[in-house]
């Protein structure tokens, strides 16, 4: 058990434990292409090239398209997230000490699996896009600069494209009027002053684009912040199937075991995934200064 629980022993202090303010699991799965129930440490997402079309003459050959396949290796790793619950420690506290530590534990998987997704991200060799950040003009010309780059690569418009900011960035755009105004997103609950600074797990559509706002981006509140824009398609995530008597069949196991030993229980979670870059021009960087003043005009 954690070593600071007689932090929460009945003294002076109020009844219920309030939970660290944190990324309550995660927010990047639904926006990649998710392989599940995998076996063994390492899978295979397929990546087909284009073909190109050709002519012949009558009654002669076609020629073949030749479509390139390239394998894409994804490597699965193990992670924990456990802690101990002493029994007579419980019987101190009123506070259902064995329930955090499993939402903690269960949330602290959900942010490995966004952690290992933008380390894929960060990975594009793509061409960035340098955020001017003096005005809301300037902010609308790099978002934009993000959608033109996906368009210039050739990437689906087809509903599958997704965009990931930093708070800052994020309440830059708002400054920007048709990324906010009603008048442009609709009012039917994709307007940012409706629904506030994207609540977890929201994603608000914006020129086809679902735009969401993330603190684990790299370089978060520093000058040299990285944003990125990608299609579904193009980034993938491989989690293995848990096997066993508790949560069978899904990629996160529970686990609470009683030790005698201890006069403890054991709350543990665990997950086995990994996260690989499927196609390397579906994902477009944007580098921008997380320190600079949200701009007022």
């Amino acid at each position: 058990m954690s070593t600071s629980i007689d932090q929460a022993f009945i003294k002076n202090y109020v009844s219920d434990v309030h939970d660290v303010f944190q990324r309550r699991g995660s927010f990047l799965l639904p926006a990649v292409r998710h392989k599940a129930d995998t076996v063994g440490t390492t899978t295979t997402f397929q990546k087909v090239g284009t073909g190109i079309a050709t002519t012949k003459a009558r009654h002669g050959t076609i020629t073949p398209m030749n479509q390139s396949h390239t394998p894409v290796t994804c490597t699965l790793a193990d992670f924990y997230a456990g802690d101990w619950v002493d029994k007579l420690d419980e019987a101190k506290t009123n506070a259902d000490e064995r329930r955090s530590i499993a939402s903690g534990g269960a949330w602290a998987l959900g942010r490995k699996v966004d952690e290992q997704v933008l380390t894929v991200l960060d990975g594009t060799t793509q061409s960035t896009v340098s955020w001017t950040v003096t005005s809301s003009a300037t902010v609308r010309n790099a978002l934009l600069g993000m959608v033109e780059a996906l368009d210039g690569n050739d990437v689906p418009n087809d509903g599958l494209r997704y965009a990931l900011l930093t708070p800052r960035a994020y309440a830059m755009a708002m400054t920007v009027r048709e990324f906010s105004s009603s008048d442009y997103v609709g009012a039917n609950g994709d307007s940012p002053f409706e629904k506030g600074m994207q609540s977890a797990g929201k994603w608000k559509s914006w020129m086809n684009v679902m735009w969401g706002v993330h603190t684990g981006l790299p370089g978060k509140g520093t000058a040299t912040a990285k944003v990125f824009a990608w299609h579904k398609r193009a980034v993938g995530y491989a989690s293995a199937k848990t096997v066993g008597n508790i949560a069978e069949g899904k990629a996160v196991k529970a686990d609470v075991t009683w030790h005698g030993d201890r006069a403890a229980h054991f709350i543990n979670h665990m997950m086995s995934g990994g996260a690989c870059l499927i196609d390397d021009l579906g994902v477009i960087e944007g580098n921008l200064d997380d320190t600079a003043a949200i701009p007022t005009s």
